[in-house]
């Protein structure tokens, strides 16, 4: 969806310091470091570190973060007028365990050490229908490549969508790069296991809630990263 460019967006946005991180990259693999500033802590314990790509207006990342105040959150998108909605809810409720990161999300593997963070969430991210276009889908073996540098072992990408078609290539995608797939669902609203799933599952973001309202149905799965297997040369003796 292309959005209207609004005159002053910009400026606005550099405006919303703490939560805005204007120099990333130069915290890569420094994460705790930026996170006991926020929370000033001189020597604190390491805080799980949960992002999501594309975080649109900001509804599901606030309101993460509002739940779960134990983890660090931290929201990437490109799009200048939506990231500055986002911002504004993080400021109405002066979030301290939250951040935004106005990049491309092909950006984050130069702005995140190896391991360095606990979670990854994909939320109704573009589907680019087209084949030709396929290398665009955030769920692509070129992008799951990426993740799998900076997400820690067993940690989980957690993805939503309204696209089946996606859907079903996410899938394919993600088990054909070692992930192991759990809590697959072609309905989410109507899983009778909804409830018994993690908050994160339950939250819905601003598309989520139109689309539930339509009776579209949601496609929801976990693919958690699991440890690299062991090569045995030829000749050794394991």
């Amino acid at each position: 969806m292309r959005l209207r460019r609004i005159p002053g967006t910009r400026e606005k946005i550099l405006e919303y310091t703490p939560w805005l991180v204007t120099e990333p990259t130069a915290w890569q693999g420094r994460w705790q470091s930026y996170i006991a500033g926020r929370l000033g802590c001189e020597s604190p314990s390491p805080v799980e570190i949960h992002l999501e790509l594309g975080t649109g207006r900001g509804r599901f990342i606030n309101e993460m973060a509002r739940e779960c105040p134990d983890r660090f959150w931290i929201g990437a998108e490109l799009r200048e007028e939506v990231l500055l909605d986002a911002l504004e809810l993080a400021k109405t409720w002066e979030a301290p365990n939250l951040a935004f990161l106005w990049i491309n999300v092909e950006q984050t593997v130069d702005i995140f050490g190896d391991g360095e963070v606990d979670g990854l969430y994909l939320n109704f991210s573009d589907p680019w229908p087209k084949e030709r276009h396929a290398k665009r889908r955030l769920t692509h073996q070129r992008f799951l490549d990426r993740y799998r540098r900076y997400l820690k072992t067993g940690g989980l990408i957690r993805f939503k969508t309204d696209n089946e078609e996606l859907f079903r290539f996410s899938l394919e995608e993600m088990a054909a790069k070692g992930f192991a797939l759990e809590q697959v669902t072609f309905d989410l609203h109507k899983d009778p296991a909804l409830a018994s799933m993690e908050l994160s599952a339950r939250v819905m973001t601003e598309y989520e809630c139109r689309f539930s309202r339509q009776g579209m149905p949601i496609y929801r799965c976990e693919a958690r990263l699991l440890p690299e297997p062991v090569r045995v040369m030829p000749g050794s003796d394991e």
